[in-house]
């Protein structure tokens, strides 16, 4: 039996899915997506109990993207995998993902369904598929321009050129970066806060985000108007408490 490429642990309300496929660098092979979705099955429907997911690997890198051994001549890729990754972008629970040394190709469409990217100053990233001759098929196209605008995804894209930590967090492809060796430290503290945070504000600001965009403003304000689901079960002790400080 294949050993696991996902180990996965709950704590508080965060739950944590670290890559480990060392050996390969966390390379993306079918077994690791069919462990993923089957963990997303349950976070999806965990909303009582998880308040967060953190995304990780072990070893020297966080992905270095799809396991090119498992392609093979006349590759063509099925909706299952990128079906996982719109999973994981999906999640009503906020999504941070944490990456350390290389995040190349696939291994980058997986941290671009996250909603938060961190990473420490050992990060490279990369789009390597015209380096291979392949097409992205599990996001790259869409996530990419969508987080660094047009002209800068298609610089990554059309070069597979690597991009450095410090560059990243330029460009705005990492929202926060740590030294070497600071990563669990900023981790830790982004997750305690959104955790402190109404669960029930958080999931509903994220289905509003990504239910309004592309929408004119006008068009979003309405949706949010007629979306609006009230405030949260346990506003009043917040308020409360807050009023006892």
């Amino acid at each position: 039996m294949e050993e696991k490429r996902i180990i996965r642990s709950d704590k508080d309300g965060l739950c944590t899915l670290t890559l480990d496929r060392t050996n390969k660098l966390n390379a993306l092979d079918t077994q690791t997506f069919e462990e993923l979705d089957a963990h997303l099955a349950e976070i999806e429907a965990a909303t009582d109990t998880i308040g967060c997911v953190l995304l990780r690997a072990n070893g020297r890198a966080f992905c270095a993207g799809a396991d090119l051994g498992g392609i093979g001549a006349g590759f063509t890729d099925s909706r299952f995998k990128p079906g996982v990754i719109e999973r994981l972008d999906c999640l009503p629970q906020p999504v941070v993902a944490a990456v350390h040394g290389v995040c190349f190709t696939g291994g980058l469409e997986l941290a671009l369904a996250a909603d938060l990217i961190l990473a420490d100053t050992t990060a490279r990233f990369a789009d390597t598929h015209g380096k291979w001759g392949l097409v992205g098929a599990w996001g790259m196209t869409q996530r990419l321009p969508r987080r660094l605008g047009r002209s800068a995804a298609m610089g990554m894209m059309m070069t597979s050129r690597e991009v450095s930590a410090a560059e990243a967090k330029e460009i705005g492809l990492v929202d926060m970066l740590a030294e070497e060796g600071g990563l669990d430290a900023m981790v830790d503290q982004l997750t305690g806060q959104i955790l402190a945070n109404s669960w029930h504000t958080n999931m509903v600001t994220k289905r509003l985000l990504r239910e309004t965009d592309g929408m004119s403003q006008a068009a979003g304000l309405a949706h949010e108007h007629y979306r609006y689901p009230g405030f949260a079960p346990d506003y009043q002790e917040r308020i409360a408490r807050f009023s006892k400080k």
